[in-house]
């Protein structure tokens, strides 16, 4: 009989790669439409988390925004984003445009007061409850951000020290905010940069590895020696950069993007005795598009390719956005529940 466990240590297990007792799972992000739907009432995500038997909840280091426009708000890095339909904003201006801009800029100070505030709090109500993440960024998030997209690809080529730059200020503020993060103890870093659309990399092999790929292992690296596990997230077809996103040391791989062509049976194979996974039912189709039925055999296809051995997390293949039908995402977390334990009887 299979000992159930807490959900920080089914997390610990997973995030080292070995067999908890049942497959855990969790959301970067479950719009409110959809938490509404299922969880009237319900406060905000983590109180859904809670209340859905995630086995995390995820917290951010408190960043002030201010109005500048109907939609649109500046942040405390100086970039606008813009909010639509979804929770999660676009960043629409941005404040780097050359080396100049790059030696006037002042980023956020990483020691403000109340910057931890919210990992302060979820740590006195969830700990030894539910695993903790903290979301932090790695390199090319933030540089995207304070540049534009495609200033920051073009700029790869024209100005590339500017580049290098950018993503050591990255690595260097998130390692300090990390430092601050891991006193107050807890169970892993999430890294939300995404590298790639659903044809390749942003950037060449050769551009990631020269610009990116040191950044990468140095910041990763970094979390670690702090004693904080390491998910990283990234959409996209990713197989061209995927042995340096592996190399860099992270624990578990997010999301696996299957829109994109990325297998998670095939990246199970390769790379399944070195770190974790995540993912991948389509949020895409399935969740938005699909019938139950469809959902329900994704969901146990998933399960058959990513969960024997341990080592894996069922999600979605990026979020629950406001487009996931409710009764779906519903379904998806009902077949987990009945398929989802160990040893598997899918």
């Amino acid at each position: 009989m299979t000992i159930e466990l807490s959900s920080v240590e089914r997390i610990r297990r997973v995030l080292l790669n070995e067999v908890p007792d049942r497959v855990p799972t969790f959301e970067w992000l479950v719009d409110r439409r959809v938490r509404e739907a299922l969880i009237p009432g319900c406060k905000n995500g983590n109180d859904f988390a809670v209340r859905m038997g995630f086995d995390v909840v995820l917290v951010d280091p408190h960043f002030e925004k201010t109005q500048v426009s109907p939609g649109r708000w500046l942040s405390e890095w100086g970039y606008i984003f813009e909010y639509g339909l979804e929770e999660h904003g676009v960043e629409v201006v941005s404040p780097i445009k050359n080396m100049a801009d790059f030696e006037d800029y002042k980023p956020p100070d990483p020691y403000r007061p109340g910057r931890y505030s919210p990992i302060e709090e979820a740590v006195k109500e969830f700990k030894g409850k539910k695993a903790i993440g903290v979301h932090l960024n790695d390199v090319f998030s933030l540089p995207r951000y304070l540049m534009g997209m495609t200033d920051l690809l073009v700029s790869i080529l024209t100005q590339p020290e500017l580049i290098k730059a950018l993503v050591d200020m990255s690595v260097d503020i998130n390692l300090k905010m990390a430092k601050e993060i891991a006193a107050y103890g807890v169970d892993f870093v999430h890294t939300g940069d995404d590298y790639a659309y659903n044809k390749g990399p942003l950037m060449s092999p050769a551009h990631f590895r020269e610009f990116f790929y040191p950044g990468l292992k140095r910041v990763v690296m970094g979390f670690k020696e702090l004693g904080l596990k390491v998910i990283k997230h990234t959409d996209g077809y990713i197989w061209p950069i995927l042995d340096m996103i592996v190399d860099s040391g992270i624990d578990c791989l997010d999301p696996i993007d299957k829109l994109a062509g990325m297998d998670l049976g095939a990246v199970k194979e390769k790379y399944g005795q070195r770190i974790a996974l995540k993912g991948n039912v389509d949020c895409v189709e399935t969740l938005v598009h699909g019938s139950q039925e469809e959902v329900i055999e994704e969901t146990k296809a998933a399960l058959r390719a990513g969960a024997p051995g341990g080592g894996y997390i069922l999600s979605s293949s990026n979020s629950i956005h406001s487009g996931v039908k409710p009764e779906n995402y519903l379904a998806m977390l009902k077949t987990l529940e009945e398929y989802g334990h160990y040893p598997l009887r899918i």
